[in-house]
């Protein structure tokens, strides 16, 4: 049985797609559960930045066909394993979306629990993660413009048969209207974290500002998600293969590699339906 897949997604930038990851999957660590999270922001890639990761080879270059899913893989802040991106031009020209769905798939026998990291905005790159995904978590502040753009994100999931399980209020404050928010968004608010810049200046947050309210939302956030998983997999899952989380490959690393460039007409089929919503 594969595991399960969490797209965290957002119309709007800056809302804290990424801290929203990063956090969920010490939570979700910390629980004892295996947790990949995956840069699937491939214009940005902003994961190994926020926790001082440089890793070799990216999530760019296995979409690029030029390197293993095994190899990708390294192990962050708390033990939490990730597969970065990387932030120049010349890796977002080479990648390929459609690819995911392969490194995706490869990991999800690997990994109990994926965490889909994704960018702002509807385009091919940040549609893809949301047809990948068992769950989708959508982030968004109180701010008129990033709730608007949840709400078509959340639309643009629905259109593609995704599940979106809920959604994150972010940089709440004493004025801000939660239910305002839920009721604009029409979907159940799963936690309010708090504005608190001093937790955020390091992630991860929880485990740099343990005490801190956001650190404290992000943990009920995380139990949250551990019970729809557990709810959806009767229980949990048992990964079928292990990769090295050091960026050495495994035996079966150039299988990997096929894998992520293999059956280009599975491919092809994910990039004509993703397309085909544009049209």
């Amino acid at each position: 049985m594969t595991g399960y897949v969490y797209t965290i997604a957002g119309g709007k930038g800056g809302v804290g797609k990424t801290t929203t990851a990063i956090n969920v999957a010490v939570s979700l660590q910390d629980a004892g559960h295996d947790v990949v999270v995956v840069d699937a922001d491939l214009g940005m890639a902003n994961l190994g930045a926020m926790l001082d990761v440089d890793h070799e080879p990216s999530l760019h270059q296995v979409l690029a066909g030029k390197a293993a899913v095994s190899d990708a893989i390294i192990e962050g802040p708390g033990g939490i394993t990730l597969v970065p991106g990387e932030r120049n031009l010349e890796a977002f020209a080479d990648a390929d979306p459609a690819k995911l769905r392969k490194v995706v798939k490869a990991l999800s026998t690997a990994y109990e629990i994926v965490l889909i990291d994704t960018g702002a905005g509807l385009s091919h790159e940040t549609t893809v993660p949301l047809g990948l995904a068992d769950g989708v978590l959508l982030v968004t502040t109180a701010d008129e413009v990033a709730i608007g753009d949840t709400v078509k994100t959340a639309q643009l999931a629905e259109r593609i048969d995704g599940e979106v399980v809920g959604a994150v209020l972010t940089r709440a404050d004493d004025d801000t209207n939660v239910s305002a928010v839920a009721d604009k968004l029409d979907l159940e608010m799963l936690a309010v974290v708090p504005e608190d810049q001093d937790a955020t200046k390091s992630e991860p947050l929880i485990i740099n500002d343990p005490d801190s309210y956001a650190a404290e939302a992000y943990r009920r956030l995380a139990s949250t998600l551990e019970e729809i998983y557990e709810a959806n997999t009767e229980g949990g899952v048992e990964p079928d293969q292990e990769f090295e989380p050091s960026g050495v490959a495994t035996d079966d690393g150039d299988d990997d590699a096929a894998d992520a460039d293999a059956d280009d007409g599975d491919d092809e089929d994910d990039e004509e339906g993703v397309f085909g919503l544009f049209n």
